[in-house]
């Protein structure tokens, strides 16, 4: 019976849509967790012509720029050095070979996996790959004041941590763009809070923190059309069993204390300032950039390869000549066939 409600819920959301809808209208979402979910749920089969749905940088994994995947490499096949890093990243392909193929690589569950190898292997160096967005960063940062306190002297962090408000910023600055609302992140703004995207109040787009179940979305949707059809550009929390005002401010307080905005290469889109977060020179003991001594590494995509357009919602995987074909998950060309949580990914399992 709860089954039968849900989907005669969604189905009148649906035609709420098509009746709200009066002019054609493109949303983002910017997590590799609602692209998976508007994928597995078939959302898109249930929406107007006039309304469509485009991924956009939302996937940790896929928008660590190759150079970065190169310094991890290196540290990967430097004698006494342990990268600890999740599952995801070791598929992702880098200019001639992947993680996986480094020669120290263990893959970790949490930040904690990574300290106790530093514990258990007082004669190696452990190096964390610090990866993801406003939801790691602060795991990571409590991570490294761990650390600190033990004074563990072979545990450091390659911090490649992104933020979400620039990259959003970069998209509306676009001026091809014809995105009218965002799906923001449910995960992120749970930590972040909605008042994050106050920024967007004075945006010409809509936006919507949503959760990831098919009435979530649905209705999110739903407050999205309403907003675009008002002019209201007042970012709306539609997760409000999660996501409060003010978010955590523990976590962010944490995640400041460590880190501070530094620019940061997005693959397939380059350089975004303020865009990352550097390790703080209190703790610089602990950055594995300092510690090894890492240079910055331009590395050019693969030829074809559309990961970055497909990121900034330009492209589609499809559209793209390698997808499917010489790109596959098990022998992915570009990072967003990789992760669990990309876009070609998404279209390859499901079949879109």
């Amino acid at each position: 019976m709860h089954s039968a409600t849900l989907k005669e819920k969604v189905s009148l959301l649906s035609m709420a849509l098509a009746t709200e809808a009066r002019r054609p209208l493109t949303f983002m979402e910017v997590c590799g967790t609602h692209t998976m979910a508007i994928a597995r749920h078939g959302i898109k089969s249930l929406l107007p012509e006039n309304v469509s749905i485009v991924s956009g940088p939302g996937c940790p994994v896929c928008v660590t720029s190759a150079g970065d995947i190169e310094r991890a490499i290196s540290l990967g096949d430097t004698p006494g050095v342990i990268v600890a890093t999740f599952g995801d990243m070791i598929k992702v392909p880098g200019e001639e070979r992947t993680l996986g193929s480094a020669a120290n690589v263990k893959v970790i569950y949490s930040p904690l996996d990574a300290l106790e190898l530093a514990r258990s292997t007082p004669d190696k160096q452990v190096v964390l790959l610090g990866i993801g967005f406003e939801t790691t960063a602060p795991l990571m940062a409590a991570a490294i004041l761990q650390a600190h306190r033990e004074g563990l002297s072979n545990f450091t962090v390659l911090s490649m941590h992104k933020v979400v408000p620039p990259a959003l910023q970069l998209l509306l600055s676009d001026p091809t763009s014809r995105l009218s609302g965002f799906i923001l992140p449910g995960h992120v703004s749970a930590i972040t809070g909605r008042i994050y995207y106050d920024f967007l109040k004075d945006s010409r787009v809509s936006s919507v923190v949503a959760g990831f179940e098919p009435l979530d979305i649905m209705e999110s949707l739903y407050l999205l059309v309403k907003a675009c059809m008002a002019g209201d550009s007042r970012p709306i929390n539609n997760y409000p069993r999660i996501v409060r005002e003010e978010g955590n401010p523990k976590a962010m307080g944490t995640m400041f204390q460590v880190f501070e905005p530094c620019d940061a290469s997005w693959r397939g889109i380059g350089t975004i300032p303020a865009s990352g977060l550097a390790i703080r020179s209190e703790y610089k003991d602990f950055d594995a950039v300092r510690r090894f001594d890492l240079a910055e590494r331009e590395v050019p995509e693969p030829a074809g390869c559309l990961c970055g357009a497909i990121l900034m919602g330009k492209a589609l995987p499809d559209q793209c000549r390698h997808f499917g074909k010489t790109c596959t998950p098990s022998f992915p060309v570009g990072p967003c066939m990789v992760s669990t949580e990309g876009t070609c990914a998404a279209w390859f399992k499901y079949n879109l």
